[in-house]
């Protein structure tokens, strides 16, 4: 992970936002309560969480992420941009980090926020998963990746999955299939919106 984000970390947040969408939809709708804890899972440059924290200043944002490179450009914009008190950021593994070892927590998480991090992670159940077991009854885990593009012409979906492929990126049905189960399982309630004729998906499971 720190050789592929060595240096496109610096130009990371210019060429993303063009075409990672739906996640200022996140940002609007994940709505954390005074006192709150939310924790993004593969946070990057933080910069979901640099927006997250002026929107919602009564709550606390922490954020992991398993490239030390990537935290290198997130603590640098934290501090210049006057927010590194009100997000911290750590090292660490989206299946088994520990939120108490890491930022001091005594209780549950309220929110985890997925933000085109489980179409890249390998071990993304065991992620949802650990994400689980980490929170509240009643917390949240929020997602926001790719759709099935099914609303899109075929040539511009098979270019664009032929593209992402390039950067080991794959779209993952079997995500919203798992979450499919796990609310079958009673295990919490699953709300799933597609956005942008499906180019992506906002899923919400409130655990039980």
């Amino acid at each position: 992970m720190d050789r592929m984000y060595r240096w496109t970390r610096h130009i990371y947040d210019a060429s993303r936002k063009y075409y990672l969408l739906g996640r200022d939809v996140l940002i609007r709708e994940i709505k954390p309560a005074a006192g709150e804890v939310v924790c993004e899972a593969g946070c990057g440059t933080a910069r979901n969480l640099r927006k997250m924290a002026p929107r919602y200043p009564n709550a606390r944002f922490v954020g992991i992420d398993a490239s030390d490179e990537m935290l290198k450009t997130a603590r640098n914009i934290l501090k210049n941009r006057g927010l590194a008190d009100k997000v911290d950021v750590a090292q660490g593994f989206a299946q088994s980090f520990d939120p108490a070892a890491l930022f001091g927590l005594s209780r549950p998480l309220d929110k985890i926020v997925f933000s085109y991090a489980l179409s890249i992670i390998p071990p993304w159940r065991e992620s949802v998963d650990h994400a689980l077991t980490l929170l509240r009854s009643g917390g949240e885990i929020h997602i926001v990746d790719f759709g099935a593009q099914d609303g899109l012409p075929a040539p511009f979906r098979a270019a664009l999955f032929w593209w992402l492929r390039m950067f080991h990126v794959y779209h993952k049905p079997e995500i919203l299939n798992y979450l499919r189960r796990l609310e079958f399982e009673k295990k919490g309630v699953l709300k799933t919106t597609h956005l942008y004729k499906g180019y992506a998906y906002y899923a919400v499971f409130k655990k039980n």
